[in-house]
């Protein structure tokens, strides 16, 4: 038998088993998540992104 996976909180840190018990994985709580998904909101996090190259519709 394996030992369950444990994962920090990405908001608390607080360990959390990640399983079916577990319904807010990978976070510890609604409360948690819900802080999360406000710092999406408000746009305090930020996906890397490369800039667009230019759209050539007549390559040689």
């Amino acid at each position: 038998m394996t030992s369950p996976t444990i994962v920090p909180c990405p908001q608390c840190k607080t360990p959390v088993t990640w399983g079916p018990d577990s319904p807010y994985r990978p976070f510890c709580s609604e409360r948690c998540k819900l802080i999360d998904l406000g710092q999406w909101a408000d746009e305090q996090y930020r996906v890397p992104a490369t800039p667009d190259l230019p759209f050539d519709d007549h390559p040689d």
